[in-house]
């Protein structure tokens, strides 16, 4: 019987474990094996607390359950980014996890809200996002499932501890299989073909692979390092290039949303978590020097602080390839963007979920290498112009940085999707990659972007019949929103994580 295919996964983390995790999960045991290799005394980024809707379709995916997850990670639920002063001072709009009213005869709805505001209403499109209107209201329940009502038309992500998150997998990774290795390495064999062959311990131990997966974090050591594969800088385009991330204690309410303040030089983050709130301010070192992003930092928090804000420096950009012979790099090995839209776990994820219908049985086929590399340069490109748009379209005055975005040269297919809104309000949907229509249609237009006209099909329908139908959809909205419970009423009943650390503390002392 042939041996099982080793699989070497350097480094842990939140990238590591959701690998290891995922592949003793989802690959044959018989064929294959899990060994992750790890050193406590390297320290992990830990900052991503913010996830998009597609990390809860990876859990169940994975068999976990969501309430335990949550207790566990001190989780919370997210339905949407609370963008602040981000197209212009005084501005707010929400990036919900969801759509902004039901489509109609094959017509987005925002091109029947454009003719209803040409009619002479004063509607916000936030008037007709069910997951606004919950987010704004702190409110939280399950979306209406197998339905076609409005609090059917959303989804919910997560915010949550990520190196809790990570302790957690590998609770579940090494009970499904995986092996751990505690080392750091010293260095990497190649065998005559230029394959990663085996990794050598500081303490002399030698792990040997068949198939190496690169999650050292920003280091890259298997990808960048060994293999050599260049790093494509885009900081052209997306200038920030520090974070200070700070947690503070949580007052107030719990609310179910990322809020993001656009700063003069960069942007601060605001995630509640069951046990502390999550902060910090992400900026470029061209616009603002580090002693003084801090300072704006403290003088912008409005909690008590529980440790010191620890800089971060990174380079906004990807390596231009994710897979190279016989390693694949998964997270910051492979490349990083700005935590904007809490995209950085997204990558890791989209970047497994490819890797799964791909992986060798042997030697690693170029065509499949081709495949895995195309899917993985679409989700990049499309999530960074997502992101540039965000600082590209805007009008503030007040601060260097958004003068410069706002007049450099940006991608063509940004420039393409955004003069053709411009004209008629029309988006382009696409089926690979991250951040469809509705994404897109939030930030345009919460961003200051009008469309000049709207589509001809949305006079087809009689401007009474139009009006109204829009009319009952928002107090639909508004009636269903007062029926459901407050955001941490609701967590409090389904996933307390201080309810679930006392009955674990008093069932520890009962067998003593």
């Amino acid at each position: 019987m042939n041996q099982p295919l080793q699989i070497v996964i350097l480094g842990g983390g939140t990238a590591g474990w959701m690998a290891a995790t995922a592949l003793v999960t989802m690959l044959p045991r018989q064929r294959y094996s899990v060994t992750l290799v790890e050193s406590e005394e390297i320290g992990i980024v830990g900052v991503g607390e913010a996830t998009l809707p597609q990390m809860k379709n990876f859990n169940d995916l994975l068999g976990i359950d969501e309430a335990e997850m949550m207790r566990s990670t001190q989780a919370t639920f997210k339905l949407g980014i609370d963008f602040v002063d981000w197209g212009y001072l005084g501005s707010s709009y929400v990036h919900p996890f969801g759509v902004h009213g039901p489509p109609a005869s094959g017509l987005a709805f925002h091109q029947r809200w454009q003719r209803a505001l040409s009619a002479g209403r004063d509607w916000t499109i936030e008037d007709f996002s069910f997951a606004i209107a919950a987010a704004r209201a702190n409110r939280f329940d399950f979306p209406a499932a197998g339905k076609s009502t409005i609090n059917s038309t959303y989804a919910y992500a997560y915010h949550f501890d990520a190196s809790l998150y990570a302790t957690y997998l590998r609770r579940i990774a090494e009970g499904r299989g995986a092996t751990r290795v505690e080392g750091k390495v010293h260095d990497v064999e190649q065998d005559a073909k230029g394959d990663i062959q085996t990794l050598l311990l500081e303490s002399g131990e030698r792990v040997e692979g068949d198939f190496f997966i690169d999650c050292s974090g920003f280091r890259s050591l298997l990808l960048g390092g060994k293999l050599d594969v260049e790093w494509e800088d885009w900081s052209h385009w997306l200038p920030c290039d520090r974070a200070l991330p700070v947690p503070t204690e949580r007052t107030g309410d719990l609310t179910p949303y990322t809020r993001v303040t656009a700063m003069k030089a960069g942007w601060r983050w605001r995630i509640p978590l069951q046990h502390r709130t999550g902060n910090g301010y992400v900026f470029s070192s061209r616009f603002i020097d580090e002693d003084k992003a801090r300072e704006e930092l403290l003088a912008s928090l409005d909690e008590p602080v529980l440790a010191e804000p620890r800089l971060l420096k990174f380079q906004a950009g990807r390596r231009t390839k994710s897979w190279e012979r016989n390693c694949v790099a998964l997270g910051l090995s492979s490349g990083f963007l700005e935590p904007l839209e809490s995209t950085s776990i997204y990558l890791m994820q989209i970047a497994i979920m490819h890797l799964v219908p791909l992986f060798p049985g042997g030697r690693p086929d170029a065509r499949l290498v081709a495949e895995f590399n195309r899917r993985m340069d679409l989700e990049y490109d499309r999530i960074r112009d997502f992101l540039i748009l965000h600082y590209h379209l805007n009008s503030r005055e007040d601060g260097e940085l958004w003068r410069y975005c706002r007049s450099m040269q940006v991608p063509d297919s940004l420039t393409r999707k955004i003069e053709i809104f411009r004209h008629s309000g029309y988006i382009e949907d696409y089926r690979d990659g991250l951040f469809n229509a509705p994404s897109w249609l939030s930030v345009f237009l919460g961003q200051g972007l009008r469309p000049e006209h709207y589509h001809p099909l949305a006079d087809a329908i009689p401007l009474e019949r139009l009006l109204a139908e829009l009319d009952e959809l928002r107090t639909d909205i508004a009636f269903r929103i007062d029926e459901m419970p407050k955001h941490a009423t609701f967590l409090k009943r389904y996933a307390d994580a201080e309810a679930a650390n006392h009955s674990a503390l008093h069932k520890a002392e009962a067998r003593l």
